[in-house]
């Protein structure tokens, strides 16, 4: 399996990029983004560029991939909607579009957040169920991933300082989530698992939910 992958030094791709690099079915994870990893897998190659609305550079590196799981976002807690709504839609399908267009037989699986919806009320679930919408119109295979809280699994740390000491004291509140309450809860380890099986899969489903993920993540 061929991954192209955004927002891997967020907390929720850094523990998906390690899901990916312990499946043996992996051949290479190519990480879009700002700044190069260097990472010390082989199968880890990096694609930098300064925007994600200028792919020009590396345009022709963008195929062939079987599946891109896109993990970048803005955090929905203290970004302006102009700028949350820069970051969801309009760079998630700049990047899609491309990604659609070199791989027309792949499919992309997008990390959205549970009760997302274009009439919410709320902002960032209504900008993710554009977002969505925008997705499903493209011309290749799409999977919305519903997570709600997401746990870091393999002591992940939050590329947003001010994140930090939440994850600190609240993390192992939020591991013990994860099992009492799958239906609200997962783990950056979960969303990792579920997203591998979500690209091997002949027929996937258009949407994963929250309990759907935790789910998927412990079927062999």
């Amino acid at each position: 399996m061929r991954i192209l992958m955004t927002g891997a030094t967020g907390l929720v791709g850094q523990g998906v990029l390690l899901e990916a690099l312990a499946d043996p079915e992996v051949s290479k994870v190519a990480v879009l983004g700002r700044r190069a990893l260097a990472h010390p897998d082989p199968r880890v190659e990096d694609l930098v560029v300064e925007r994600f609305d200028e792919l020009t550079r590396v345009r022709e590196r963008l195929a062939p991939f079987d599946a891109c799981f896109y993990c970048a976002g803005a955090p929905p807690l203290g970004t302006p909607e102009d700028t949350y709504r820069h970051v969801t839609l309009e760079l998630t399908l700049h990047v899609a579009r491309a990604f659609a267009e070199r791989n027309p037989g792949a499919r992309l699986l997008y990390i959205s957040g549970a009760r997302s919806d274009p009439d919410s009320r709320l902002m960032p679930l209504r900008v993710k169920g554009e977002t969505e919408a925008a997705l499903r119109a493209l011309p290749v295979t799409t999977v919305m991933l519903r997570p709600g809280g997401i746990a870091p699994a393999h002591d992940e740390r939050s590329p947003h300082a001010w994140m930090r000491p939440f994850y600190t004291v609240a993390g192992p509140a939020m591991g013990l989530g994860v099992r009492l309450m799958p239906g609200v809860m997962t783990s950056t380890a979960h969303v990792g698992r579920a997203m591998l099986a979500l690209a091997a899969m002949s027929q996937p489903p258009s949407v994963l939910e929250n309990d759907g993920i935790n789910r998927l993540s412990r079927t062999p």
